[in-house]
């Protein structure tokens, strides 16, 4: 007796808590009292799973939309199956979304042989020996599926319309929490839902219709266009525009002068900065009087020594490491400069820069001669010099035998020339060779046969001299000698130092 409603198409009404039901029977059980429905619907939207199962006091209502004729109670559900032609060989009966049904050729499990899946174009292709028995039972197989689909279609909408109708029209209209699904799978029919047929077997030709494309004559007819009109093309500009550098300026300037620096006499060796600007080599003579012009407007000896000192030691503290060598986590890893000095107006610079060297915490190591009369400025800056924590020496002995950090020289003076054949002066020498640390050398003498120590960078003061290989790399120092000074002696004169006091030299 049940099995007589399997295959019927019923509405469940489970009250308020679980909605209402619409499905296909699939299954009666009168011992557990429990009815199954397949494909089921909830409140109008198809539900995620296949079936559904009620008990009898869930149900409150319960109407049978539709019932199947004689022989269709077998006969539900997506897909149905049916063994035709050749044993081994099934067709499969599917029902796809135009609502169509058709029959697809599918090798059955029993055979052992693998099978070679064909592609679509080879199932269109393939002829299978059915008999004509067999084609009017699919044919109208199909066309009962196909008029039960429709029929099935036609009581959604009736039922929809009724359930629209029979509200009450104070009755809010309840919230179907299933809409975004709802909406999801209309987008999807709309995009997938074309017949699998009409895609095309044939591959997109890219190559031919690329052929087809005359990109010159385009861009051809774009240029006449432009040069007729006057106007660009947007997204077509003519030129790359000019990328400037953060250092750059885009207004337009004046043309670089790279010699801003001109002497009155023959220079036998120029050099350049950075920057490229030229800085002319001047002679000792020249040099000379350059230094007693300011010293005779203000810049006084003492002046002079305190800011070669000052640039003198901010050159060797970047030459010992900086900021990476100098800092308090590096207490125990100070660096240590002997400074050899001559009893002269050279020697007083090294003293200088070697106070400045021990107030940031370098070990220093002074070594100068003793003689029974110095010079004033060399007394002044012992004085200073000895308030620190620097050590003077006057005897080569005293001097560490290990290699040092840094050696500076101010030995050599030209007009000193006799300190060359003292025995501390050979000794002092042999020591700088022998101890294979670098050597700066401060204001050095023009000429190498006046030089004792090769020298690895050289400091020069205002502006170079014409120094010889055995300087090493020349440096340039700024020890404030205004502009006028310069033009009394008849050097026109512009600063190339731009931000800094020490700025490097490079053989012109």
């Amino acid at each position: 007796m049940a099995t007589d409603w399997l295959g019927s198409i019923v509405s469940i009404n489970c009250g308020d808590s679980l909605g209402v039901y619409q499905g296909r029977v699939s299954a009666v059980d009168q011992i557990s009292q429990t009815i199954s429905l397949t494909r089921p619907f909830h409140n109008g939207v198809k539900c995620l799973v296949p079936e559904v199962t009620f008990r009898a006091g869930d149900i409150t209502e319960l109407k049978i939309l539709e019932i199947p004729g004689p022989g269709e109670n077998q006969h539900f559900g997506d897909l149905h199956q049916t063994e035709l032609g050749p044993s081994g060989v099934g067709y499969q009966m599917g029902i796809n979304q135009n609502g169509t049904g058709k029959l697809v050729k599918k090798p059955t499990s029993s055979s052992s042989a693998p099978q070679n899946i064909p592609k679509r174009t080879d199932v269109k292709s393939q002829d299978v020996a059915v008999s004509p028995q067999q084609q009017q039972c699919s044919k109208s197989y199909v066309d009962r599926h196909t008029e039960s689909l429709s029929q099935s279609k036609s009581f959604r909408r009736r039922h929809n319309s009724w359930s629209s109708s029979s509200r009450h029209p104070n009755q809010a209209t309840p919230k179907k929490s299933g809409l975004k699904n709802g909406q999801m799978k209309n987008k999807d029919d709309e995009c997938f839902g074309d017949d699998i047929e009409e895609i095309p077997d044939t591959d997109f030709d890219f190559e031919g219709n690329l052929a087809l494309f005359d990109k010159a004559a385009v861009f051809e007819e774009i240029d006449t266009y432009e040069r007729r009109t006057g106007t660009r093309s947007r997204g077509i500009p003519n030129e790359r525009p000019t990328r400037y550098r953060h250092d750059e300026n885009i207004l337009e300037s004046e043309p670089i002068v790279y010699r801003r620096i001109t002497v009155p006499h023959n220079v036998s060796k120029e050099f350049c900065t950075d920057s490229g600007l030229v800085v002319p080599s001047v002679s000792y003579e020249l040099h000379k009087k350059l230094l007693s012009v300011a010293e005779k407007h203000g810049l006084t000896l003492e002046r002079r020594l305190e800011m070669t000192g000052v640039c003198a030691s901010q050159m060797a503290l970047t030459l010992l490491g900086g900021p990476n060598r100098l800092n308090p986590k590096n207490v125990h890893q100070r660096p240590t400069v002997a400074l050899l000095c001559g009893p002269h107006v050279k020697g007083a610079q090294g003293i200088s820069c070697g106070r400045h060297l021990a107030n940031h915490d370098v070990q220093v190591i002074l070594f100068l001669p003793n003689f029974v009369k110095m010079l004033e400025s060399i007394t002044n800056e012992l004085s200073l010099f000895s308030k620190t924590q620097g050590q003077q020496v006057s005897n080569l002995k005293d001097l560490p035998t290990s290699p040092v950090d840094l050696v500076i020289n101010c030995l050599d003076c030209p007009e000193n020339a006799f300190l060359r054949d003292q025995p501390w002066y050979k000794a002092a020498v042999a020591w700088a060779n022998r101890n294979r640390a670098p050597v700066l050398s401060i204001d050095p003498p023009v000429h190498e046969g006046e030089q004792g120590i090769d020298a690895k960078w050289s400091l020069a003061l205002g502006l170079p001299l014409p120094l010889g290989e055995r300087a090493g790399r020349v440096y340039l120092c700024d020890i404030g000698l205004p502009q006028q000074v310069f033009q009394e002696v008849g050097i026109s004169y512009h600063s190339p130092f731009g931000c800094k006091f020490v700025i490097p030299l490079h053989s012109a």
